[in-house]
């Protein structure tokens, strides 16, 4: 008897050289690398490279990808427009989709060749740094401006935004850039590509990949989780906000559980740490405090069942604190995400080209007879 997997859990669709998940043990790896030892050491083009080429650069092969990524910083003027033109409330990952989107239209017939794949990769990444920085911009009331290459592309990345920056915080963006840049293939990745398999071409799997991303259960779940600190409202509340709404109520603690983990997410260990470190101000040590208070009675109720927290529970944090608005996040976590896509998109169609087209179980009626409407 046919049988389906609901949300395609436990099914395989590729085989991957890239993301290495132990959910029992909390490990991860990229390429062989701990996540953890890669945040803390390397930097955002280092990983991206590894995962897009299979190995660390040497320094002449890492200045030549920065050196790419810098000249593709520059958006053309529709692109701009496109930003510029954007609704007020405009969703912020929704404007970085319509720009992804909007960039697919020069790529018609897109051929898929190792060549054309490794030209593409750099103008991709200078071109999301440089919508994501100017979708912050233009909702903070500041004037379109394209990045000019600094350091790294966090720092970057953080100028374009803020037009200065700390170490500290840029250490922060870099090892979160990395940390989130890929997770197997979740929901994002697998419609990244679904729409790879046909042969489009990367912009558009890309938009695919944004799409999904926006969801709550997915992209938007650091939000949601911040959300949950500000309704607390207070370290004194923990506790009783806890028992009525989790216990009682049975809602669900945003930041705990995942699909893939029985056991803490690894990715948890850096972003606590840069939450811990970049703490200023009395609302940012507020809300860590509900955090860690609340982190400690979910593990009291939910650890013996496997159920522990996640990575969104603190990134939230330390996206405040790097200096970003709420509304920011998720386009955050994209931005994060795109060398890890491309690495899965490229894999996928280079290795496996095989249109994916599932099946559905039909439970309709039977055969029925047409009478015509009179």
């Amino acid at each position: 008897m046919e049988e389906i997997s609901p949300g395609l859990e436990n099914v395989y669709i590729k085989y991957t050289n890239l993301t290495f998940i132990d959910g029992n043990k909390g490990i991860m790896r990229y390429r062989g690398y701990d996540v953890n030892e890669l945040a803390e050491k390397s930097s955002f083009e280092e990983v991206s490279y590894l995962m897009l080429f299979g190995n660390i650069p040497s320094l002449d092969e890492l200045n030549d990808f920065k050196n790419k990524i810098s000249e593709n910083l520059a958006l053309p003027q529709y692109i701009h427009d496109i930003i510029k033109n954007a609704p007020e409330n405009a969703d912020a990952l929704g404007i970085m989709q319509t720009a992804l989107s909007a960039l697919s239209e020069t790529y018609v017939n897109y051929q898929w060749n190792e060549k054309n794949d490794l030209k593409l990769i750099p103008k991709i990444l200078g071109n999301t740094l440089s919508i994501v920085s100017n979708i912050y911009r233009i909702k903070s009331k500041l004037p379109i401006k394209d990045p000019v290459f600094d350091k790294n592309y966090a720092t970057t990345f953080l100028k374009a935004c803020f037009g200065m920056v700390g170490e500290e915080r840029a250490r922060a963006m870099d090892s979160a850039l990395i940390l989130y840049m890929d997770h197997e293939i979740p929901a994002s990745t697998t419609a990244a590509i679904v729409t790879a398999s046909s042969l489009s071409d990367m912009y558009s799997s890309l938009t695919s990949a944004i799409a999904a991303l926006r969801g709550p259960l997915h992209g938007g779940a650091a939000e949601s989780a911040y959300k949950q600190f500000e309704e607390i409202g207070n370290p004194d509340n923990v506790e009783s906000w806890f028992n009525k709404n989790i216990l009682q109520d049975k809602k669900r603690l945003v930041g705990f559980g995942h699909r893939v983990y029985r056991t803490y997410d690894p990715r948890l260990k850096s972003f606590k740490k840069y939450a811990d470190k970049l703490v200023e101000t009395e609302n940012q040590k507020k809300m860590l405090e509900i955090a860690k208070k609340l982190e400690e009675l979910g593990v009291k109720a939910f650890g013996s069942k496997g159920i522990y927290t996640n990575t969104d529970f603190y990134s939230g944090l330390v996206f405040n604190e790097i200096g970003f608005p709420l509304y920011m996040f998720t386009t955050l976590f994209g931005l994060s995400r795109i060398s890890g896509i491309l690495s899965h998109i490229i894999e996928y169609v280079e290795t496996q080209e095989r249109l994916i087209r599932p099946r559905a179980i039909y439970k309709g009626p039977g055969e029925r007879k047409y009478t015509q409407i009179h």
